[in-house]
């Protein structure tokens, strides 16, 4: 057996690129299963915890660098990360961590931190998803980013005969009535699934249809389960330690105990079903835009049947675009992921909560953008979306007081503009506007940021706001992928709104009412002053500078 003991106290005298091959010194020859036992049984030993935070210790600062994870532009989240990082690896058992801590070890010393990070996170699921949302984000260094985007459709932990048990288990004499003929490969794997075709036939049409079977992968629930309970203690634990890294108390427990509440839906395959059946009746009208249909008599609790829907991975397919193509489809995108729920007539609109480039399918030849996997969703009232569009719009047009007024509305605080807290949203959101360049468009994205900063400030916002600045960040990404930029989404937002309302005036009900019409012209009558000004300010903080700097 391995002495954990011993390694315990040899590990606190070494680097962390010492340690492993310390750890290699002290594991017994053997096979891989016999090595994995022996470090299993270390960490299950009283002295296994300290094993547990020297491995730890190694992860953070030798193999996965947070350095390596975290830009330079993200600088005071550093070490944020690092302690999570730490206090996750620390905390997962013995049986997940073992296979983990050999793999590493016997991995080449060369090996990459990207290609280690995704080796440490395959089959924890809530880090997977983590993975996803931010591998568009174009601060990171491409090899992490080409990396992570490797979680978008690219992973790999589940064998086909485990999945074709699965599905012989739940739907069994259903498999017969209606003739299911399953394919004998994996078509795709998520976090917490894996997807299969198969023919049927249905009934209503008496015809052979093809479909695809969303199944949850068998180790989920008792992984998940896991992971949900890292997740809380994490909360705690920056609850308890918030004055450390100079953040608001709530901000970090709030972001991991709202994260937790949303992951929890990735298992609920009864609650996606419902959410598909309400998602295809949101978009049904759009045109250009579709949502898998549910095959109700093939659904179980572990299983979702949906149509097969043709298209490839939107960014693979905007590879294959011309720019005026790509430019196109990324309107598409902003139309159908934040323009149709925002401004929906219906009194509560869900929205996609994950839109990664793995979950948009494109079809080059027709022009459908198919939106799937609807497991993360929120909803939005009506007063919320109303106060969300024309924030997106007040930003675009760079205006600073009406910019204000709908954060002030948007918060959980009902904040007055004359208290000392409504001074204070509205300084942040003056400096906001004075460091964005003249030249420069402002995007959804930029609104996102402005809810961010002032969050962190102390004012607090709905967590279905929380989710909706996650789907912007990972949208704009994706934009940047597809075509450089995200596509000017306050225009987008305005010019969806316009042709609807052109097109259709008794029955288009946007939440915007007549006087939000009026408050928008006359801002945008101010629009060209106000960029005038600022680029007066410009030119003359660039004049003035030079001759501060030889005066000083």
């Amino acid at each position: 057996m391995l002495d954990a003991s011993a390694i315990a106290a040899g590990f606190r005298q070494l680097a962390p690129d010492q340690l492993r091959a310390a750890l290699e010194n002290f594991l017994p020859k053997g096979t891989a299963a016999e090595r994995i036992s022996a470090i299993e049984a270390g960490l299950r030993s009283p002295a296994g915890q300290s094993v547990r935070d020297a491995m730890a210790r190694w992860i953070v600062d030798e193999i996965v660098p947070v350095e390596a994870l975290v830009p330079e532009a993200y600088i005071k989240w550093r070490p944020p990360v690092r302690d999570a990082m730490m206090f996750v690896v620390a905390r997962l058992s013995p049986a997940r961590l073992a296979p983990k801590l050999l793999e590493q070890i016997e991995l080449p010393a060369a090996t990459s931190a990207e290609v280690r990070l995704l080796r440490l996170i395959a089959k924890v699921p809530g880090l997977q998803k983590l993975g996803q949302v931010i591998a568009r984000n174009r601060h990171l260094r491409p090899a992490l980013r080409k990396a992570l985007a490797k979680l978008e459709n690219g992973i790999r932990d589940v064998r086909p005969e485990d999945v074709h048990d699965i599905i012989q288990k739940n739907l069994g004499p259903e498999l017969k009535r209606f003739a299911v003929e399953i394919a004998p490969s994996i078509l795709s794997e998520a976090s917490v699934s894996a997807v299969v075709r198969f023919t049927w036939i249905n009934p209503d049409t008496g015809r052979r249809e093809r479909g695809v079977f969303k199944v949850l992968k068998p180790h989920i629930p008792d992984y998940f389960a896991e992971d949900m309970d890292y997740l809380q203690g994490l909360a705690q634990y920056f609850g308890d330690q918030h004055n450390t890294y100079g953040f608001p108390a709530d901000l970090i427990p709030d972001t991991f105990r709202k994260v937790r509440r949303l992951l929890r839906h990735e298992v609920n395959f009864a609650r996606e079903q419902k959410t598909l059946l309400e998602a295809w009746t949101l978009y049904k009208s759009m045109r250009g835009v579709r949502v898998p249909r549910v095959i109700r008599p093939l659904c179980t609790p572990a299983i979702t049947a949906l149509t097969e829907e043709q298209g490839i991975k939107v960014t693979n397919a905007a590879a294959r675009l011309s720019v005026a193509g790509r430019r196109k489809l990324a309107e598409q995108l902003v139309a159908a992921l934040v323009a149709v729920p925002l401004l929906a007539a219906t009194p509560d609109a869900i929205f996609h909560g994950d839109p990664h480039a793995g979950n948009l399918l494109y079809n080059n030849r027709t022009g459908q953008l198919t939106i799937i996997d609807w497991a993360l969703r929120e909803r939005l009232g009506r007063d919320q979306r109303r106060h969300l569009a024309l924030l997106f719009l007040m930003v675009t047009l760079r205006d600073p007081v009406g910019t204000s007024n709908e954060i002030a509305a948007l918060s959980q605080q009902h904040i007055s503009m004359t208290s000392p807290r409504g001074r204070m949203v509205h300084g942040l959101v003056a400096n906001f506007f004075d460091e964005m360049p003249p030249s420069r468009m402002p995007s959804g994205a930029d609104a996102m940021r402005l809810l961010e900063r002032v969050a962190i400030s102390g004012v607090k916002f709905p967590g279905s706001l929380i989710m909706l600045s996650k789907v912007v960040f990972t949208l704009e990404g994706l934009l940047g992928d597809i075509v450089g930029s995200d596509t000017e989404m306050g225009f987008t937002l305005a010019r969806h709104v316009a042709q609807h309302w052109l097109a259709n005036r008794s029955a288009f009900r946007s939440p915007l009412g007549t006087r939000d019409w009026l408050t928008l012209q006359c801002s945008a009558l101010l629009y060209t002053s106000r960029l005038w000004v600022q680029w007066e300010q410009a030119i003359l903080n660039r004049f003035l500078a030079p001759k501060s700097a030889a005066t000083t």
